[in-house]
């Protein structure tokens, strides 16, 4: 694995699978993302004044851990799989998990969410095969 730093963020790209992933953000209070190999290309160009805008922007948003004063801590997984696509990672579950419908709905209506639809639509169509 190769990994390039800033401040408060982290990306890597894993040779083996061919993934690029990212993190902003650390510990209780992250967020994970699966992103591109031209967004890992800029990421550490002087010529980016803030990084961390540029993976919010252009990336998947697989896991986000919120514990700060504004409320009580929650999590929130958009991708289930986030812990075999970022097994580098320091992130952990902060406070309350969102339940998968509530992070379904979420999914479908907010555009920052739309890069997850597909892969939410999937694993719900799967949960729901599971169901009695």
């Amino acid at each position: 694995m190769q990994f390039k730093k800033g401040n408060n963020w982290k990306a890597c790209f894993d040779e083996d699978r061919g993934l690029y992933t990212a993190q902003v953000g650390s510990g209780v209070n992250c967020s994970l993302f699966e992103i591109t190999k031209e967004t890992y290309e800029r990421v550490d160009d002087p010529d980016i004044e803030w990084p961390t805008s540029l993976i919010h922007a252009e990336g998947r948003r697989l896991f986000m851990s919120v514990n700060d004063r504004c409320g009580p801590p929650y999590t929130i997984v958009f991708d289930s799989d986030y812990k075999d696509l970022c097994p580098w990672s320091d992130a952990s579950v902060s406070g309350e998990t969102w339940p998968d419908e509530m992070t379904d709905a979420v999914v479908e209506v907010l555009a920052s969410q739309k890069n997850n639809r597909e892969q939410r639509r999937r694993k719900r169509a799967e949960r729901e095969k599971k169901a009695p």
